[in-house]
This record gives C-alpha cells, structure tokens and sequence, in this order.
C-alpha cells in the first residue's frame, strides 16, 4: 500500500463516508436488492447528493488507491471495502508517523 496513494484518496471527506457507508451496507443501502456480499451498486452512492459522474470519480480514485474492489456483473458495478488494504494502510500510518 503506497501511504501517499491512501492519504490522498482520503483527502476528500465524501470518500471517507462512502468507506464508512461500505463497512455496514445493509445498514446504509436497505434498498439494494442484490446481496451485499458482491459489493454495493455504484448506484446506491447518488444517496450522498452527487451526480453520477462525481460518484464514479471518488469511487476511481478509491479503486486507484487500491481501499475499494469493482466488480462488474452485468450492467451493473458492485465496490466492497478492501479490508486487507485498509489494514495495511493503518499498519503504514501507525508505523510511520
């Protein structure tokens, strides 16, 4: 995990929501009908506002950063949290600062 790669993707305080959102999906996206163990639908993040298209931008700098995976089924893009990379970037902020 590249620790700049990480603190910039958290720099923004709607990427950091979305991660929150992602840790409890069914708590956030009761509407979701597709299970949650494939991720939330990009879909569902509109609920903070924004346009689709600011949506999948924090979401790809989240991916870029390696905190979130896409998978695509279908039409659809489903992002789950990465936990290991999440994990490793606390570990390398931990250590480092």
């Amino acid at each position: 995990m590249d620790l700049h790669e990480g603190l910039k993707a958290l720099a923004h305080p709607t990427r950091i929501e979305m991660l929150v959102w992602m840790k409890q999906p069914e708590v956030h996206f009761p509407d979701q009908s597709q299970p949650f163990d494939m991720g939330v639908s990009a879909g569902q993040f509109e609920r903070c506002g924004l346009s689709q298209s600011t949506v999948s931008a924090h979401l790809a700098t989240l991916q870029r950063a390696g905190l979130v995976i896409s998978t695509r089924i279908g039409q659809w893009v489903f992002y789950r949290r990465n936990e290991e990379a999440i994990g490793k970037l606390l570990d390398t902020l931990n250590t480092t600062i």
